[in-house]
């Protein structure tokens, strides 16, 4: 998403300077001028609208668990309790997680990467966090075939392309997001990168 969009603002992707907002807020990032654009798994809602502004949703992701392929036992939310899931420490999907499987032990870790480990080795049962970043997991060349989604799509989170308020590069990442889905490369992006949600409907922008 963001090379494309770099590509349609006049840039190659050779150009583009990756920052990383893994433990920086990514409206911190934004108000104090460090980035141009957040394109992450950067959900919209009204208290961030009100500090960065938004273009999007580009993908509207939902919290789910990642699960081994083999796993035949759970097939409803309410499954998940009395088993070990692996989500990041503070997050909010273990919130979630606790609503609705009382009963399910919830391993914290410091990022969900050690998480997919934990479940590859067999230490964790199960891992949730949004779908998106489950599927990106589970593409990885040592992960391939080893796991599977249950679909559960327990919350909603249209993720948007922050920018600085007021920025004048607003409307042409806009067109560039339409541009991307009207002729098929969101499509093909999300087939290749997430085979696991490769059926996914394109959003409609707001």
């Amino acid at each position: 998403m963001a090379t494309y969009v770099a590509r349609a603002l006049g840039h190659a992707p050779a150009d583009i300077t990756w920052r990383e907002v893994r433990g920086i807020t990514p409206e911190a990032l934004l108000t104090g001028g460090e980035v141009d654009l957040v394109v992450a798994t950067f959900t919209i809602n009204a208290a961030r609208k009100e500090k960065v502004d938004f273009v999007g949703p580009y993908f509207v992701a939902h919290q789910d668990v990642l699960l081994p392929t083999g796993d035949t036992s759970v097939r409803t939310p309410t499954d998940l309790n009395d088993k070990t899931i692996c989500s990041a420490i503070n997050s909010s999907s273990a919130l979630v997680i606790e609503r609705v499987a009382p009963r399910a032990l919830v391993a914290g870790r410091f990022g969900h990467e050690q998480c997919v480990i934990d479940l590859a080795q067999g230490s964790a049962d199960a891992v949730s966090t949004d779908d998106a970043l489950l599927a990106g997991f589970a593409a990885q060349p040592e992960f391939k075939g080893r796991f599977k989604l249950a679909g559960f799509r327990l919350t909603d989170e249209p993720y948007g392309i922050g920018l600085p308020k007021g920025s004048p590069l607003r409307a042409e990442v806009r067109k560039a997001l339409e541009a991307m889905i009207a002729d098929g490369s969101w499509k093909k992006a999300v087939e290749k990168n997430l085979p696991l949600l490769r059926t996914a409907t394109p959003p409609v922008p707001e």
